[in-house]
């Protein structure tokens, strides 16, 4: 955790972003709340995989835009030789499938609907998919995120924007920037 920590960005490198740029480690097992696993178990990988579920370590960090008070987010995990690409495999594969899931969060209960984008040109695979929970007129639109998940060599990053009634998007330099420093870490 600690060399995932010390590739994550620091106070004054991420200039939309408000400070601070704390980065967290994950919750020791069992203290978090859980959650029943989602209606479909491909929807279930997808979600683990982006999570960073069955890494070797992984940290987490979150961006509060300037420009967009819902935030972002960003996950590092790091896999033993050759697990980041087999995860990364099983991410696509449940990419192929995965198009609506129920399931239980935060507030109760939801249901969601994934559609996959373009593919990104960032490290050595990339996908590029939007979660969307119907949230009501109350809210002002729906719960729309953008996931970004890259493989560098034996690590995997996800990249979120959250937004409501919008279609956001994670900066792609800060992306860049990101996934370039996890690939010099990995170099001999």
């Amino acid at each position: 955790m600690a060399q995932l920590k010390s590739v994550a960005f620091k106070e004054g490198e991420v200039p939309q972003a408000r400070e601070p740029l704390a980065v967290q480690e994950p919750l020791p097992e069992g203290s978090g709340r859980s959650f029943p696993p989602v209606s479909v178990p491909a929807c279930q990988t997808l979600i683990d995989v982006r999570n960073g579920e069955a890494s070797f370590a992984h940290v987490f960090q979150h961006f509060n835009w300037k420009e967009n008070i819902m935030g972002g987010g960003s996950t590092l995990a790091s896999y033993e030789d050759g697990q980041a690409e087999q995860r990364f495999a099983e991410l696509k594969r449940a990419l192929d499938t995965c198009r609506r899931y129920e399931g239980e969060g935060y507030v109760g209960p939801f249901e969601a609907t994934v559609t996959t984008q373009a593919s990104p040109e960032y490290g050595e695979e990339a996908v590029t998919f939007r979660e969307i929970v119907p949230m009501g007129p109350e809210y002002g639109g729906d719960r729309n995120e953008q996931f970004v998940v890259v493989r560098t060599g034996n690590t995997i990053a996800t990249f979120s924007e959250l937004s409501i009634g919008k279609d956001l998007f994670f900066p792609p330099e800060v992306i860049t920037r990101q996934v370039e420093r996890l690939r010099n870490a990995q170099r001999p």
